[in-house]
């Protein structure tokens, strides 16, 4: 995945806040990359309300 693309939220790993449950299902652009834990890495979304997020990379996937 590279940034620029679009992906869709298609999944959500772990219990998250009410405003990113509603991102399920939603498409956005790749925005870029966050380290998590010193070995993941992640994937941050923005959405066409200007919001971002970060992702699993198992959580989007890739829209044509």
């Amino acid at each position: 995945m590279e940034i620029g693309q679009k992906v869709k939220v298609v999944r959500l790993r772990d219990r998250v806040s009410a405003p990113i449950v509603k991102k399920l299902g939603q498409v956005g652009i790749i925005q870029g990359y966050k380290v998590i834990d010193g070995s993941s890495v992640g994937v941050v979304v923005l959405f066409d309300d200007n919001s971002s997020t970060w992702f699993f990379e198992d959580e989007i996937k890739l829209v044509s």
